[in-house]
């Protein structure tokens, strides 16, 4: 078990990581899926809190205020509430994007998020998706900027 101190000075408990889950996978017998989930039950993302719990996850270890989030955003602290904890799911990629660039995401803490709340990541051969990775991989953080981007290289903001 991996164990860090938390900035108040308790210790939380880290996740396994990925890499040792697919290892345990690869051994793993059909029959033996169950023992595997239940050994593993706290490790495994859930789907309706594990965006959530990331999300905030991120945020935390940014120092980043979710009240500063849905400002930047442009949503109610309500209605953003309901998206972050999934209690109304959005279709939206870009309002997740959106979110994310407003917690200032990088690249990978993006498409993981994504991911986890089901959509599909940034994708490098699709130019709109290039233009928002070349602004994340910039640290360019401000929404009306990576537009101005977007709409400079003649593609849709980000709605």
């Amino acid at each position: 078990m991996h164990w860090k101190r938390s900035v108040g000075g308790e210790k939380d408990m880290y996740k396994k990581p990925t890499g040792e889950l697919d290892k345990q996978l690869a051994e793993t017998k059909p029959g033996q899926i169950g023992e595997y989930l239940a050994a593993n039950r706290q490790d495994l993302a859930d789907d309706h809190k594990g965006f959530y719990y990331y999300y905030k996850d991120v945020l935390d270890s940014k120092h980043i205020m979710l009240k500063d989030v849905y400002a930047q955003v442009g949503v109610s602290e309500s209605y953003g509430s309901k998206i972050i904890s999934m209690e109304k799911h959005t279709k939206s990629r870009d309002l997740i994007i959106r979110f994310c660039i407003a917690g200032h995401f990088s690249l990978d803490e993006t498409n993981r998020a994504l991911k986890l709340y089901g959509l599909s990541s940034l994708y490098a051969k699709n130019h709109r998706d290039a233009c928002v990775i070349v602004c994340l991989n910039n640290r360019i953080f401000d929404i009306g900027r990576i537009n101005e981007v977007l709409e400079e290289n003649k593609l849709e903001p980000l709605e």
